[in-house]
């Protein structure tokens, strides 16, 4: 093999990966960007997750571009971690149809049928009708078939001349001795490994193994622990997109890695000493382009079988890797990557512009949400410096949010709205304040339990009892608030008026409970004004949560006031609300109080 044998090999894993990629271009753009919206919406489970995986890679025909683009969801909080686990699995399923489709260039025989299946026969005709597509057609979905067409063409002819490239190494003895070294599955593991990892493809790297196999010098000793290293080399994209995202998004790209690196090690301990005993007579012989695909297929089939199971295990393995810190950063660049949502370039279009300051008010709602989480569990911890940060920052966040989406509300041309717009565009308004003022009392709070660390207080039991039960209440309204608003859920909002009233009674109650123990000399004046603090801030919040759940049942209604609508609610379904108020009081309960 001389230097323009390596050109020409170069030149070739160029025309395949470019190929490659035009043909995921393309299949992408057909799609309409359906395929993003499948990964955000359609994985509820981890099997539906998995089997989204499978179908998106196989479209784009890059597990590599599923996982960065799961890693990206993540990020900016689209996709949730755990759900990131199944499409991930699936991903590495789905990378086998490439290694399906290149196997068709060891297609070999004289009938006319199995010369129509080679690549070399079929591909120019396809090249064909994809560069008339492109050249002489207006319409978008004619111009993206082309593309998928011409990327598969060039992607085949890529293959063909790699394999051409290489095929003077069937005779050449000095190839294959190095070759065999790589039947040692430690070196042969590191070779996948690396190549995948240059390129960044493990679908390139099975296609330039492919292409070695078609010399009839590879044999199967030497192909199957190559191709476990390349699923390990898979991995580095992502890792690399992950750097500086949000810790769920690194830990996402963990999980890509986990899954692989631990997939390997089980397939190979298993399949090297069951051959230790068996003796596979298949592993002397030479590795065909359709055995490779059958190999690479059956390793992530039965890795993902097998690691199902275990997703959880996984997500804490990462988790363990990428640890939680209450870090300023964090928070900030939670903030920079939601705020890339609202874009000026898309004012023009109302309808979108609306959608995208709707994503970012929802994740403040979360921010909100995390705050009172964060600052209600120094009831059980007590005050906790980081926590108290971490707090700080996120309302520090939430600000800087209500600012901008303010802001960009202002630009949104209200005239091209449709009435249904108008509808969401009030109720994000609305709303952004009361996150907001949530958020402030959550630093609230924190600056109480502070207050109590600071002159060495403590609840009694009976209190820390009381305090827990509003402190449930309290997280179920905010759940149940912030989720009919992030989904427009008008039925999960109606729960939220009762057990506001609710909680206004607990606040009540818990005040008059320690106007009975002070009488009884079991607590203090001091401790009392912290507790009404306490009880008030919990109280507050339910009150803008109340706030949140009305503008989100308006949205089925004319355009009116929130205080009006909420008199309507309680009137006109009063036997509706009479239920949800009963089952909110037997829920909430507090402790009997002691004699």
């Amino acid at each position: 093999m001389n230097i323009f044998s390596i050109l020409t090999l170069i030149g070739g894993l160029a025309l395949f990966l470019y190929g490659m990629k035009a043909m995921g271009d393309g299949l992408t753009m057909l799609s309409g960007g359906r395929m993003e919206q499948l990964l955000e919406k359609l994985t509820s489970t981890r099997f539906s997750g998995v089997l989204l995986g499978l179908a998106v890679t196989a479209v784009i025909q890059s597990s590599s571009a599923t996982t960065v683009m799961v890693v990206g969801f993540v990020n900016s909080g689209i996709m949730k971690l755990e759900q990131a686990v199944g499409v991930i699995m699936g991903a590495n399923i789905g990378t086998t149809v490439t290694s399906w489709l290149l196997s068709l260039t060891g297609v070999s025989g004289n009938a006319v049928w199995i010369k129509l299946l080679k690549p070399s026969s079929f591909s120019p005709v396809l090249a064909l009708i994809g560069i008339c597509f492109l050249m002489f057609s207006k319409k978008e979905k004619k111009h993206n078939i082309g593309m998928i067409l011409m990327g598969f063409a060039i992607l085949m002819f890529g293959m063909e001349t790699m394999s051409d490239a290489v095929a003077p190494l069937a005779d050449d003895s000095r190839f294959t001795s190095i070759l065999l070294m790589f039947s040692n599955p430690v070196l042969g593991t590191l070779m996948g490994l690396a190549v995948t990892a240059i390129i960044q493809s493990s679908s390139a790297s099975v296609g330039i193994l492919q292409a070695l196999a078609l010399t009839g010098v590879v044999p199967f000793k030497t192909a199957i622990p190559i191709i476990m290293g390349q699923n390990i080399g898979t991995c580095v994209t992502a890792l690399i997109s992950s750097i500086g995202t949000r810790k769920n998004a690194r830990r996402a790209a963990m999980i890509h890695l986990y899954f692989n690196l631990i997939g390997t090690v089980l397939f190979m301990l298993a399949f090297y000493t069951l051959n230790h005993f068996v003796h596979f007579a298949f592993m002397g012989e030479m590795a065909t382009p359709a055995g490779i695909a059958v190999i690479h297929s059956l390793f992530n089939i039965i890795t993902t079988i097998v690691l199902f199971p275990f997703g959880n295990q996984l997500m804490k393995l990462a988790i363990l890797t990428v640890p939680d810190k209450h870090s300023k950063s964090d928070v900030a660049e939670d903030a920079a990557a939601v705020l890339r949502r609202i874009d000026v370039h898309l004012l023009d279009r109302p309808a979108m512009a609306l959608e995208q300051a709707r994503y970012v008010t929802n994740r403040m709602s979360e921010l909100s949400r995390e705050a009172v989480t964060d600052a209600l569990s120094m009831i059980d911890s007590g005050f906790d410096e980081d926590l108290d940060v971490k707090i700080r920052e996120l309302e520090n966040t939430i600000d800087t949010l209500e600012d901008k989406i303010g802001s960009y509300l202002i630009q949104i041309p209200g005239h091209d709205m449709s009435q249904k717009d108008s509808r969401l565009y009030s109720l994000i308004q609305h709303n952004i304040g009361n996150f907001e003022r949530i958020s402030d009392h959550a630093v609230g709070i924190s600056d109480t339990f502070r207050e109590m660390d600071e002159k060495k207080l403590h609840f009694s039991s009976e209190a820390c009892s009381e305090l827990k039960v509003m402190r449930q209440a309290v997280t179920d309204i905010l759940d149940m608030s912030t989720d009919s608003f992030c989904t427009l859920n008008t039925e999960k909002a109606e729960y939220v008026l009762p057990l506001e009233e609710v909680i206004d009674a607990l606040n009540l109650e818990e005040k008059q409970r320690h106007i009975e123990r002070l009488r009884k000399g079991r607590c203090t004046i001091e401790l009392g004004f912290i507790l009404a603090d306490l009880t008030t801030y919990m109280e507050r919040i339910s009150d803008h949560c109340s706030n949140i759940a009305v503008c989100t049942l308006s949205l089925k209604e004319d355009e009116i006031g929130v205080h009006e609508y909420q008199d309507i609610i309680k009137t006109r379904n009063s036997e509706a609300y009479k239920k949800g108020l009963r089952e909110m009081e037997a829920r909430y309960l507090l402790p009997k109080a002691e004699a």
